[in-house]
């Protein structure tokens, strides 16, 4: 690899604290990024590899085809990048995909994003019961994904700043809150989920069709 990004990068984006406005003097740099093999090296034996480490400290790219099928899964972590305010390169390819970014939301979010915040809660609670720590940054973050979770059911939009959460998020990554308030609020979050889910204009599916073009024009375009 050469340059800050791996070769053949569409979009690369800020994520993680940074993005959220949840950011101190002392958080990383979370980027990730989506990049076009040439499709020439998909006719061999050896594939070309669906994601990639580095250059950088704290990045990852995926390869485009793993990225979309990833997003048309609602996978949380994947329509982040979509949808982050903070742009650190884009190309044509990445402008196309940016464009089509509406095609991946469907219904699923609802799962997808109440699986996630589930499976923290849980895992927070293991942690508890075992240590009788708790891990607080965690716990932030499953709030987070839920209010997210709703956000995305009823705008039809991903969430990723969450400014104005800020001292409330922050508070809970502190300890300041409670671990009972944190369960109660993510019990409210996640009945809100599911009447967000019920009232949803968001389709049953995502658009594969659209994001099937839109795959196959970045290869055609990158048929060198």
């Amino acid at each position: 690899m050469t340059g800050p990004f791996p070769p053949g990068t569409i979009l690369a984006v800020v994520v993680g604290s940074r993005a959220y406005g949840l950011a101190g003097p002392g958080s990383d740099h979370d980027r990730r990024g989506v990049y076009a093999a040439p499709t020439r090296a998909f006719w061999r034996l050896d594939k070309p590899p669906t994601h990639l480490d580095g250059p950088r400290e704290e990045q990852f790219s995926w390869e485009i085809e793993r990225f979309c099928a990833l997003a048309l899964q609602a996978n949380p972590t994947v329509l982040e990048v979509l949808w982050s305010p903070l742009i650190e390169h884009l190309t044509d390819d990445g402008r196309a995909l940016l464009a089509a970014r509406d095609a991946f939301l469907s219904r699923r979010v609802a799962a997808t994003y109440g699986a996630y915040a589930r499976d923290q809660l849980k895992r927070v609670a293991a942690r508890r019961r075992s240590t009788g720590g708790t891990n607080h940054k965690q716990a932030m973050h499953m709030i987070r994904l839920l209010y997210a979770g709703t956000h995305v059911l009823r705008t039809g939009r991903v969430l990723v700043d969450v400014t104005p959460l800020r001292d409330r998020l922050l508070e809970i990554k502190t300890g300041g809150v409670p671990w009972e308030s944190v369960v109660s609020w993510a019990d409210e979050l996640l009945a809100g989920l599911a009447d967000a889910e019920a009232a949803t204009t968001l389709p049953a599916e995502p658009d594969r069709a659209r994001i099937d073009a839109l795959l196959t024009a970045v290869r055609e375009r990158n048929l060198a």
